[in-house]
């Protein structure tokens, strides 16, 4: 047995059937050229003769009861990869919404903790022959940027390489960077939390009083601050990453920025369609990658920020400008701090979304937040899965009581690939958030002068 990571048994006790919590991904293939009708089906069988199977692919809970649930890992020497690894085709007329619809059911069903914690569905019928692979895997188990880290391993910038490679195959074995052992890492992280709570509070009250850190439950309440129910709406499209880039350029902020402010933007229209805008700014709970070159793929290893949306703001200038001082002043606070630190800063920020899934508690405490929204590092490089190319690949999160709505992004080679869910119940017609985005990034593109 392995000891879990507090935050991993976190991500499991808090799991239930209205709040499942993987993390999944849902890629858009082109064939290669002269890909007969059967590549889809041969590419299945392919995968399922992949049986090296990874130590993150074969981990799930142990058997616990009680008060010695989610404690440990098991690991499973006999995966069945006919379980995990399932082909589905698309209704007529296979159009990208009948691929949504799909996308948004697997996306609420749990997965099997007596198995592995992860599923991947390679999906065909679209009717202009491109074909998906939606894989889903749990967050004890992976962050965003790991997870991503994990699909990218399995293709390659050449169409032409030749060697087939599954997800959960292992990566080539490397040699550790730094020379830490795990006994040296984890005294590193032992030194780190005994100097948790002075520093700690030192920065906090630094941040509160001179850089007016935003901090939980000042988020006005929402029609996205209510409790969710199991079922999942899924959205997704893909922008120019040059056009985020222009705007970039032109206003002087950084790219997620302009992708808070996009965001910001369709947030503000999208709640001024149901009647819903309040006159207090949204808060968003925006994650940042705390990893480095020396860590290993998997785990979580992530933060945290709140950022002021200015929504209640009419200028999309005005509005860009105070995202681009809400991020810089708090993450500022974030890197002041030794990265144990830095995460349990952050789990402080997190922990109210947490606990709404009790009982009750959603409805009876402010929002800490309103949404989360997050953007993955991706591919710089057009990549290839068995000869075919990505030509999307869209991060699909989770929604928990209190946050019915997630919108998660990554880049793909000149795109920025944006995946929204949201509680099917509680989020009405999610698709026109996408529409929203789209008028959000032209109404920037003027206001910079372009």
């Amino acid at each position: 047995m392995k000891l879990m990571s507090p935050i991993d048994s976190l991500f499991l006790t808090a799991e239930s059937r209205e709040h499942p919590l993987h993390v999944g991904a849902l890629q858009l293939f082109a064939p290669p050229r002269g890909a007969g009708r059967s590549f889809v089906r041969e590419t299945h069988r392919t995968l399922l003769q992949c049986d090296d199977v990874a130590p993150i692919f074969r981990k799930r809970p142990m058997g616990f009861r009680g008060a010695f649930a989610n404690i440990g890992w098991t690991s499973d020497n006999d995966v069945d990869l006919g379980y995990h690894v399932r082909r589905s085709a698309l209704p007529r007329p296979g159009r990208v919404r009948e691929l949504l619809e799909l996308t948004s059911r697997l996306h609420a069903n749990l997965l099997d903790r007596h198995r592995p914690l992860w599923e991947t569905h390679v999906i065909e019928g679209l009717n202009d022959g491109r074909f998906a692979i939606y894989t889903k895997i749990h967050h004890a188990l992976v962050d965003g940027v790991s997870g991503m880290t994990l699909m990218r391993e399995s293709m390659d910038a050449d169409p032409i390489d030749g060697e087939f490679r599954a997800p959960w195959s292992p990566a080539e074995k490397r040699a550790p960077r730094g020379g830490r052992g795990r006994l040296q890492s984890l005294g590193g992280l032992v030194g780190s939390v005994a100097g948790l709570a002075p520093s700690t509070l030192r920065l906090a009250r630094a941040a509160v009083l001179e850089q007016q850190l935003t901090l939980p439950f000042g988020a006005p309440r929402t029609m996205l601050n209510v409790p969710v129910g199991g079922a999942r709406r899924c959205a997704a499209q893909s922008w120019p990453l040059d056009r985020v880039r222009t705007v970039k350029d032109a206003a002087g902020v950084s790219l997620n920025d302009v992708v808070l402010a996009m965001s910001a933007g369709a947030l503000r229209a999208y709640l001024d369609d149901n009647d819903a805008l309040p006159d207090i700014p949204l808060v968003a709970m925006v994650p940042v990658s705390l990893r480095n070159d020396t860590d290993s793929v998997g785990g979580n290893m992530v933060g945290a920020v709140l950022c002021n949306l200015a929504t209640h703001l009419d200028d999309p200038a005005e509005r860009l400008d105070a995202i681009h001082s809400s991020m810089r002043a708090n993450k500022q606070v974030l890197t002041q701090l030794p990265r144990a630190q830095a995460i349990a800063l952050s789990m402080a920020l997190l922990s109210p979304a947490v606990l709404s899934t009790l009982p009750g508690l959603a409805t009876a405490t402010p929002p800490p937040f309103n949404v989360c929204i997050s953007n993955v590092p991706g591919a710089r490089e057009p990549l290839y899965f068995n000869g075919a190319r990505m030509v999307g690949n869209y991060p699909m999160s989770l929604v928990l009581d209190g946050q019915a709505l997630n919108i998660t992004l990554t880049s793909s080679a000149d795109s920025l690939d944006f995946g929204l869910v949201g509680c099917r119940r509680s989020v009405p017609h999610l698709q026109r958030v996408l529409g929203h985005l789209e008028t959000s990034l032209k109404d920037l593109e003027r206001a910079v002068g372009l």
